[in-house]
This record gives C-alpha cells, sequence and structure tokens, in this order.
C-alpha cells in the first residue's frame, strides 16, 4: 500500500469511526496495521474501537501495544484510565496516570484526569495539589477551577469554592449552573446578597431553570421579604415538580399570606 492508498484508506476509516460505524472501522484499521505495523496511532484507534463495541479486554490490550511503541501518547494513558474509571478500578487509574506523569511531566490532560479519580475516591488533598499543578501549567483552564470549586465546597472551604467558581464565570457566563453552585457557595459563606444576585443570574441566563426559582424563594423567606418569597416559589410551581413536592410548597406559599 503506498502512501497515497494508506491515507485515503485512513480517512475512510477516520470518517466511519466518527460515524459510529465502529466495527467497520475496526476492519480498516486492522488492514491499515497490516501496511505499518509500527504506528502507535492506529493501536490506539483499533482500542477505541474495541472500547466503543464494549470489548475492553481487547481495548486495553491495544492501548498498550500502542504505548508499547510509544509511551508519550498521552491520549492513550487517558483512554486506559478511562476503562479503569468505568470498571471502577480507581487504584489501577491512580497507578497508571501518576506513571503516565512522570513520563509527560508537562501535559496538563493527564494530570486533570488524575485529578478527577482522586475526587471520585475522595482523596481531596492529592486532588487539590494536582488541580492547583494544572493551573499553574494552562492557568485558564476553567474546568479545573471547577473541579477544585467542588472540592473546596464538599471540604466546606467556601471561600476558596467561591474563588474558583468566579474564576470559571470569567470565561462562561451563560450557564444557569455555575450561577447556581456559586451562589450555593455564597450563601454557605453567609453572603446572602451574592448568593441571591447569582441566582438572579441562573434564571435570567435560563427562564426554565427550576432550581433557581426556588432557591430564591428560600433565600427571599428566610430573610423576611415574603412578597418576593412568594413570587418565585410561585413561579417554580409552574414546573413540572413532583406532587409531594409541590404540596410541601404550596403549604408554605399559604403561611407566607
Amino acid at each position: 500500500m503506498d502512501e497515497k492508498q494508506f491515507k485515503s484508506e485512513l480517512d475512510e476509516a477516520m470518517k466511519l469511526f466518527h460515524q459510529r460505524d465502529f466495527e467497520a472501522a475496526l476492519e480498516k484499521f486492522k488492514i491499515l496495521l497490516e501496511a505499518d505495523n509500527k504506528n502507535a496511532h492506529l493501536y490506539n484507534n483499533i482500542g477505541l474501537c474495541y472500547a466503543h463495541l464494549g470489548q475492553n479486554a481487547q481495548a486495553e490490550e491495544y492501548y498498550k501495544k500502542a504505548l508499547f511503541i510509544d509511551d508519550k501518547l498521552v491520549e492513550t494513558y487517558i483512554n486506559i484510565a478511562d476503562i479503569y474509571y468505568k470498571e471502577n478500578r480507581l487504584w489501577d487509574a491512580i497507578e497508571l496516570l501518576q506513571g503516565a506523569i512522570a513520563i509527560v511531566p508537562d501535559n496538563a490532560a493527564l494530570r486533570h484526569y488524575l485529578g478527577r479519580i482522586y475526587i471520585e475516591d475522595k482523596r481531596y488533598d492529592d486532588a487539590i495539589d494536582v488541580l492547583d499543578s494544572v493551573l499553574e501549567l494552562a492557568p485558564k483552564n476553567f474546568d479545573a477551577n471547577w473541579d477544585l470549586g467542588m472540592v473546596y465546597f464538599e471540604l466546606g472551604d467556601w471561600n476558596s469554592a467561591i474563588a474558583n467558581f468566579e474564576e470559571v464565570l470569567k470565561y462562561i457566563e451563560d450557564n444557569e449552573l455555575i450561577y447556581y453552585q456559586t451562589a450555593l457557595a455564597y450563601e454557605a459563606n453567609d453572603e446572602v446578597d451574592k448568593a441571591i444576585s447569582n441566582l438572579l443570574k441562573s434564571i435570567s441566563v435560563n427562564e426554565k431553570f427550576p432550581l433557581g426559582y426556588k432557591r430564591l424563594g428560600m433565600l427571599f423567606m428566610a430573610r423576611g421579604e415574603n412578597q418576593d418569597a412568594k413570587e418565585y416559589f410561585n413561579e417554580y410551581l409552574n414546573f413540572d415538580v413532583p406532587k409531594e413536592e409541590k404540596e410541601k410548597i404550596q403549604k408554605i406559599v399559604e403561611r407566607l399570606g
């Protein structure tokens, strides 16, 4: 197979893969492998096909063959770690990623994935350390800020959680969930005005975001501003609220007068 034909066949294999025809893509990649059996990316792509077909053992086998050829192939480490994560083999994922970082120390993606595995394993101090290192390598990685914010929120360090959520909001201003989570952190930190401000932004971004209305009702009620509380509770009741929840909120509205 000459270079031009190889490229054409590779393009076809990738097209099949992106069309999610993984069996056909797998066969194409294997034919290409016969022409170039030292191509780490082909082994990785075959592994991906097997993974999408639910054949994790075969996927892991080909991923490891890819790494034998190129031990700096970052995406392959992440692909193996993803298998381990889905199989709840968290320690295997951690060990793999720690080894990968030793080989490719300046890669933020490897460190970020390790941080998320640490969070899943509730190793929060380790998660903070590695996520901080991600931000040293990639200061504008707002996903790392979000993960750090959630860790600090879990630990009850509201100031640090707020600082990280506010960093995320420098890059994303059209996501109601980020405003909502930021509001929860401000509320926990007894900064109710800022909590309300973020909740108002959440429903401004998405007027069909029920959690924002309910939380606004709760905060205004806590401040004794009953008319505002009723307004937002009634807006909340316009959504498809479960019967038991609806009855509970209706009773609150009745008590508010």
